[in-house]
């Protein structure tokens, strides 16, 4: 089995990552449908029954210009959804400034705007404040009729483990009999219509539109995550949360947060989302979530969970394998079994976090166990794929140092004989965690680089990025930078009884490459796969980089 020289050697050797296409004409797929929009709810019906809002009374601070104050009944940042009578909110934005879509706005029936500072040229109502996001957030909010006041939620926010903490936190309730819906990574769910998600956290009408849709439909919980971009630019403002959950805080995101220290202040703003008796719950395994702890002032409306360290709810392993994992959960003076099908003692974390949050809502411990236990999987979070293989294959959306590091050490413990992980990084995306990723999954047996969501960034800089972390390594390393390709070449090389992690993408549908999305779901990609693996393209030819 051949390995990879140092990067120097590479470069010095004339080795060079030539990527011409990401898709070869066997593998090429025909774009995503373009029409199919790309933040999930907006075609939410807007449940606004109530009374227009008065900006002066929600924004008391507020400068007025053209009049002294403006009632609103409907509101938009879009300027091509305004309609007769709106109020377009000119938010700034990472490229453009929304104050650069206002004019367009007033010529479609804009009646008043809310601004960070005067257009004069506009002769419309204009209401001044020093954040808009913040501002109309507040306002989305109150049209919706303040919905967050009626359900009670839980808001979930970490470096990983999110998705899961909230799908749990679902199913508890549900063994309950509390109707809940779900706003995530995946879906949005009002407890009865699903969308699939366009953004962790929605934008702030899309947010508060659930959320009143919730109410309308009868359900009575809901629990959300809440992405570090979006507390940090205040799009939940105005949602009170009845519980807030940090389940872990490490690098991510550093390309919007540029350190740790202001990622860590962006993900301590949860505990401001609380309702006067809401609790902040802590993982007391993690140093970033601990942290929090010293940052916030809610006296004792902290708890948390753990499975090393004390703790008020713990979780005890008692049996793990591929098949999934025992552990005891434990809460106050109670204790009861659980046995799930997901693998991993992070999962273990996240169940004990969600349990945390169930028992302030009142279930029993009993319940909250046989909620766990009723949840079969997350899709793409170390999701089984089953095709067939004499081996284990599992999909998850690990895209983090440290989320890596936890799949592969985890399935170090339980797999009899290799673990293969293939990954990527995304594209327009923090640079600096690259290496960090390539150093994660050094304990595996065989490793495989290839793209994940290049985006408008060039593909060949992503995996040179990667493979810097592995310059003083030399582990055994294949490179592919045709995701569909690496996948089927890894089938291939799987034995009996190996294990294989694909990361990156879990439960994505598209590849993101330029800015066309393509059609790609890698456990389908696995299937297709593995009933082509006979074919001599797909012959072992031993580990070599591949230029």
């Amino acid at each position: 089995m051949s390995r990879i020289p140092p990067l120097e050697g590479l470069r010095t050797s004339g080795f060079r990552l030539q990527v011409k296409s990401l898709w070869p004409e066997a593998y090429s797929p025909k774009p995503a449908s373009p029409s199919r929009p790309r933040q999930g709810g907006h075609d939410v019906p807007a449940h606004n029954p109530h009374s227009p809002v008065s900006l002066k009374a929600l924004l008391p601070h507020a400068q007025f210009v053209g009049d002294d104050d403006v009632l609103v009944a409907h509101a938009t940042e879009r300027s091509e959804m305004v309609s007769p009578g709106s109020l377009f909110a000119a938010i700034p934005g990472t490229q453009r400034n929304g104050e650069d879509f206002a004019r367009d706005a007033v010529l479609r029936g804009a009646e008043a705007l809310l601004l960070s500072r005067e257009l004069p040229d506009l002769s419309v109502p204009q209401c001044l404040v020093p954040d808009v996001r913040r501002a109309f957030a507040l306002l989305c909010d109150a049209l919706a009729g303040h919905p967050s006041q009626t359900l009670k939620v839980a808001g979930v926010t970490g470096t990983n483990g999110k998705t899961t903490t909230t799908w749990l936190i679902r199913s508890i309730l549900r063994a309950a009999g509390h109707p809940t819906g779900v706003l995530g990574t995946i879906e949005y769910s009002d407890g009865s219509r699903h969308e699939r998600a366009g953004l962790t956290t929605p934008d702030s009408q899309v947010l508060s539109n659930w959320l009143a849709s919730m109410v309308a439909s009868g359900t009575t919980h809901a629990a959300m995550e809440l992405s570090s971009h979006a507390l940090d630019q205040g799009r939940a403002c105005g949602t009170q949360i009845d519980v807030a959950i940090v389940t872990n805080v490490t690098q991510d995101h550093f390309d919007y947060h540029q350190n740790f220290e202001t990622y860590l202040t962006a993900k301590t703003r949860i505990a401001e989302h609380l309702k006067p008796d809401g609790v902040l719950v802590l993982n007391a395994d993690d140093a970033g979530s601990s942290a929090i702890a010293q940052r916030v002032d809610l006296g004792g409306r902290i708890v948390t969970f753990g499975i090393d360290h004390e703790a008020d709810v713990t979780a005890t392993i008692v049996k793990e394998s591929t098949a999934g994992t025992q552990f005891v959960l434990g809460c106050g003076e109670g204790a009861e079994p659980v046995l799930i099908p997901m693998i991993g003692r992070h999962n273990v974390a996240n169940a004990a976090a969600a349990a945390a949050a169930a028992y302030h809502f009142g279930v029993p411990l009993k319940t909250i166990a046989l909620g766990i236990e009723l949840l079969p999987a997350v899709p793409g979070r170390l999701e089984r794929v089953n095709a067939g293989q004499p081996f284990d294959v599992f999909v998850d959306f690990a895209h983090t140092e440290d989320a890596l590091r936890r799949c592969v050490s985890n399935l170090r413990q339980l797999c009899s004989k290799r673990v293969i992980v293939v990954f990527g990084a995304g594209g327009d995306r923090d640079r600096s965690k690259r290496p960090k990723m390539a150093q994660a999954v050094l304990g595996a047996d065989l490793i495989v680089v290839t793209s994940d969501n290049p985006r408008t960034e060039d593909p060949q800089r992503i995996l040179e990025d990667i493979l810097a972390g592995f310059a003083l390594s030399f582990p055994p390393l294949h490179v592919e930078p045709n995701r569909k390709a690496a996948i089927a070449w890894t089938l291939a090389e799987a034995h009996p009884g190996d294990c294989v992690l694909i990361a990156g993408k879990g439960h994505e549908t598209e590849q993101i490459i330029g800015t066309q999305r393509f059609p790609f779901d890698d456990r389908e990609v696995v299937r297709t796969a593995w009933r082509d693996v006979g074919r001599p393209a797909f012959r072992r030819t031993g580990v070599a980089p591949t230029a």
